[in-house]
């Protein structure tokens, strides 16, 4: 049987599209498992087995039974999955479209031309820089550290990670956020002019020979589209309505709107730390709209108003493109033995981001 084309489902309602997902999964039973992020839309979101951020995602995914992981979220999490998940498993992300344009700000081909340079200004890098890629990356930017005795970190571990790097070389190469970077030199005391923005659009980044031997840290020029929306001055008017209330931001976010924070964290820290919080709290909160709005209706029962920092909608618009219709689409072929977009990363590749991410959890 071919597999069943997408343009069939183009015209599917919403609910007629929940009403097939549903149909699917009872067919599919214990055979699939459905993993979604907390940025995932909220008719989506809610068909997942597991939720969480990308990393507890991928490690609760080599974990479970089932043989298909189907990945509600952005192209490197699915890869994540692939990585880390049996040989039996097989990882698949229902649109391929559903990218991350943070990732995608930092290309192998461009970390690459940046070592060379490093070398060429006489900076040694295999032996004064320790690569380290977000998790949010391509898989063979992960191969790359791997290859270079660098490592992966996430933005709950980031700070360590950098201790990590620093025990073993004098310098860090820190891709693809800068914000991420910049917060965590900042937790381990590291001065803002010891660190510079390598932009890969310039030669040697746009930096001189001067800036780049009193930098310990190079973070490269890249940022998330949806974080880089908050402002010092939402968290500025904030307080003065509500000088009460509880800043709470991701280190996403750049510097000024970390700092005036009162809490700075990952998705899930942000999460843990508002359903902790005394009841009747007010907080303002940076980071994805969906996560925002699903944690607004959890806590509203304790009296807690959450309110999103930006007075404009900001959602992950790449990760908005995995909807009920791919999603159907996706379980229906998998009922009909047919894989649709199944993410597999090439074993060399696989093996050396492996090793990134093992030095990684090792660290933590």
């Amino acid at each position: 049987m071919p597999i069943l084309r997408f343009d069939r489902y183009n015209d599917l309602t919403d609910g007629e599209a929940q009403d097939r997902i549903l149909a699917a999964r009872d067919r599919l039973g214990a055979e699939a498992v459905i993993l979604c992020h907390h940025y995932q839309r909220a008719d989506v979101y809610r068909h997942a087995d597991l939720t969480g951020d990308s990393l507890k995602l991928s490690r609760l995914a080599a974990q479970a039974r089932a043989r298909t992981i189907v990945f509600c979220g952005v192209h490197f999490m699915a890869e994540v999955a692939d990585i880390l998940s049996r040989p039996d498993q097989m990882s698949i992300l229902p649109d391929l479209a559903a990218g991350c344009s943070m990732a995608d700000m930092a290309s192998l081909a461009k970390v690459e031309r940046c070592w060379r340079e490093l070398a060429e200004a006489g900076a040694d890098p295999d032996s004064r820089y320790t690569p380290i890629t977000y998790i949010n990356s391509a898989a063979d930017l992960k191969a790359f550290c791997g290859e270079h005795g660098g490592i992966v970190c996430t933005s709950s571990n980031a700070r360590g990670i950098l201790e990590w790097a620093f025990a073993r070389r004098e310098k860090v190469l820190f891709f693809p956020d800068q914000h991420l970077g910049r917060w965590s030199a900042h937790q381990l005391g590291i001065p803002l002019e010891e660190t510079a923005v390598w932009d890969p659009d310039l030669e040697r980044g746009g930096l001189s020979p001067e800036q780049l031997a009193g930098s310990r840290i190079l973070l490269w020029k890249g940022h998330c589209s949806v974080h880089q929306m908050f402002q010092a001055a939402h968290i500025l008017r904030f307080r003065r309505e509500h000088p009460d209330g509880l800043v709470i931001s991701h280190p996403e976010c750049n510097f000024e709107v970390c700092r005036l924070s009162d809490y700075v964290g990952s998705t899930e820290f942000i999460l843990r730390t508002i359903h902790e919080a005394a009841p009747g709290t007010r907080w303002l909160v940076g980071t994805e709209l969906n996560l925002v709005n699903r944690l607004a209706e959890e806590v509203r029962p304790q009296g807690k108003i959450v309110q999103f920092m930006a007075p404009m909608v900001c959602n992950c618009s790449t990760m908005a493109r995995i909807d009920p219709q791919h999603l159907a689409w996706c379980l229906e072929n998998l009922v009909e033995g047919k894989i649709v977009n199944q993410i597999r990363v090439p074993e060399h590749e696989a093996r050396l981001a492996r090793i990134a991410l093992e030095r990684m959890f090792e660290a933590s």
